[in-house]
C-alpha cells in the first residue's frame, strides 16, 4: 500500500512541443514533437513517457542505456542518448528541467494549505482590526493579531502565528507552526514549518554583576521572493533592522542574528551561523555548518566553504574555507606542505 502513495497528483500529458516551448530546448528536425510525456525520473529509471535531464558529466555514461522518452542535455551529450529517447539540447538542462517540474506539479513549489481550507478557517482567531486582501487563506489554528495586513493569494499555515502589525505580502506562504512578529515581508515568499521571524536579537550588556538585557527595538525586512528553510530563525535588529535581499534562499535550521543584512540572491545552506550586524553582498553563498562571526563583511559573490570559521572580512569574488578561514587557495598550499612533511618524516623515521 505505502508503494502506492504519492502527496502530488499524476501530471496531464503535454506533448513533447509544449516541453520545448517551456524551456526553449532545442529539439531534433526529426523528432516526433507529438510524442507524450507526463511523468519524469532520473536516467536510469526513467520510462518512455518521462523526461530525464542529464547536468553532471559524471553520469554521462549512463544516458545510452536510458528509456526516458526524452532527455534535456547539453549539445555536447546529445549523442550518447540511444535512438528511443529525444535529446533536447539547452545551455541549461537543470534548469529547463526545474520549469518542467514547476509546470508538471505546481503544488509542489510553494506549500499551500495543509487541511484544504478554502478562504479563512472557523478556528483561525484573526483579530478584528488585521486586513486580509481576498483570497488570503488561513488554516485552522492560525493566530493573526491585531494591525497585521496580508496580501491576496497568501496562505497562512495551521497554527501560525502573526504578530501584531505585521505586513506580508501577495502570493506568500507561511508554514504551519511559523511565528512571524516584528516583520514586514514582501511577494512571493515562502516560509517554512517552524520558522521563528522577528524574535529578540541575542543583546546583553554584560559585567561581573550580571547581564542587562538591551532591548531590541529593529525589524526583519524579507524582501520579494525569498524562501525561508524549516526551523530557520532570523532575529530583528536592536536599533537597526535585519534585512534579507530579494532572490535569496536559505536552507533548514539556519540562525541569522539582530542587524545582518543579507543581499539579493545568496545561498545560505544549512546550519550555517551569521552573527550579528554582519553584511553580506549579493550573490554570497555558504556552505553547510559554516560559522560566520559578528561585524564583518563578506563581498559580492564571495563563497564561504562548509564548516568554516569566518573571523575576517571576505573580499568580493574570493573563496574561502577553513577554520579559521582564509583563501582556499592558501588553505590548500598548506595542507599540500603538511603532506610533504608527514611524508619526510616517515622516510626519516
Amino acid at each position: 500500500m505505502t508503494s502506492q502513495t504519492f502527496f502530488f497528483r499524476q501530471p496531464d500529458p503535454v506533448d513533447l512541443a509544449t516541453i520545448v516551448a517551456w524551456t526553449g530546448a532545442e529539439a531534433p528536425a526529426e523528432a516526433d514533437l507529438g510524442r507524450p510525456i507526463d511523468a519524469v525520473g532520473p536516467i536510469a529509471d526513467a520510462g518512455p513517457r518521462a523526461l530525464a535531464f542529464l547536468d553532471n558529466a559524471r553520469y554521462a555514461g549512463t544516458l545510452s542505456a536510458t528509456g526516458a522518452g526524452a532527455c534535456l542535455v547539453t549539445r555536447r551529450f546529445a549523442d550518447k542518448l540511444p535512438s528511443t529517447t529525444v535529446a533536447l539540447v539547452c545551455a541549461e538542462p537543470y534548469r529547463a528541467f526545474a520549469t518542467v517540474l514547476s509546470r508538471f506539479y505546481p503544488a509542489a513549489v510553494r506549500p499551500m494549505s495543509v487541511f484544504g481550507t478554502v478562504g479563512r478557517s472557523p478556528s483561525a482567531l484573526i483579530h478584528s482590526d488585521a486586513r486580509l486582501e481576498a483570497d488570503v487563506t488561513v488554516d485552522p489554528g492560525a493566530v493573526v493579531g491585531p494591525g497585521v495586513e496580508i496580501g491576496s493569494g497568501t496562505v497562512i499555515g495551521a497554527n501560525a502565528v502573526i504578530g501584531p502589525g505585521v505586513k506580508i505580502g501577495r502570493d506568500c506562504s507561511i508554514g504551519p507552526h511559523a511565528t512571524v512578529v516584528h516583520s514586514l515581508i514582501g511577494n512571493r515568499v515562502i516560509v517554512h514549518a517552524g520558522v521563528r521571524l522577528g524574535q529578540d536579537g541575542f543583546g546583553f550588556a554584560m559585567g561581573p554583576g550580571g547581564h542587562a538585557k538591551v532591548a531590541q527595538i529593529g525589524r526583519v525586512i524579507i524582501q520579494d521572493d525569498v524562501e525561508i528553510g524549516a526551523n530557520t530563525t532570523i532575529d530583528r535588529g536592536s536599533v537597526r533592522d535585519t534585512v534579507i535581499g530579494e532572490g535569496t534562499k536559505i536552507d533548514n535550521l539556519v540562525q541569522i542574528a539582530h542587524n545582518v543584512v543579507i543581499g539579493r540572491h545568496c545561498v545560505i545552506v544549512s546550519q550555517t551561523g551569521i552573527s550579528g550586524s554582519t553584511t553580506l553582498g549579493d550573490y554570497v553563498a555558504t556552505g553547510g555548518q559554516a560559522g560566520i562571526t559578528g561585524h564583518l563583511h563578506i563581498g559580492t559573490g564571495a563563497q564561504v566553504g562548509a564548516q568554516a570559521g569566518l573571523i575576517s572580512d571576505v573580499p568580493a569574488g574570493q573563496r574561502w574555507a577553513g577554520a579559521p578561514a582564509q583563501p582556499v587557495r592558501d588553505l590548500f598550499k598548506q595542507e599540500a606542505f603538511i603532506r610533504r612533511l608527514v611524508k619526510r618524516d616517515k622516510r626519516d623515521a
